[in-house]
């Protein structure tokens, strides 16, 4: 099992950039594969970017260009770097962590991102 504290949440105007971080504990960091997930009020969760444990990435088409996902299994920890942000993008962002062993999948409690002017 793992849990999962996101951090770096907040206000910001468009085309500003904020970089969110989700710190991994309690199981080996490596083999889970790392998704940011956003749900806005009214709307289903949906996929923002995911890396594999491999290191591939993919993005939402709505993102791409403008964010960025990165990890680090040294620090146990995956990033997302938005720039360029646009009040679509507000929403509660969740990290996501996926065992390549067990297909089981654990979550974070969610970090506010709130893009105005």
């Amino acid at each position: 099992q793992v849990q999962l504290v996101e951090s770096g949440g907040g206000l910001v105007q468009p085309g500003g950039s904020l970089r969110l971080s989700c710190v991994a504990s309690g199981s080996r960091f490596s083999i889970y594969a790392m998704g940011w997930y956003r749900q806005a009020p009214g709307k289903q969760r949906e996929l923002v970017a995911r890396i594999t444990s491999g290191g591939s990435t993919n993005y939402a088409d709505s993102v791409k260009g403008r964010f960025g996902i990165s990890r680090d299994n040294a620090k146990n920890t995956v990033s997302l770097q938005m720039n360029s942000l646009k009040f679509e993008d507000t929403a509660v962002y969740y990290c996501a962590a996926v065992s390549d062993r067990t297909g089981l999948v654990y979550w974070g409690q969610g970090t506010q991102v709130t893009v105005f002017s």
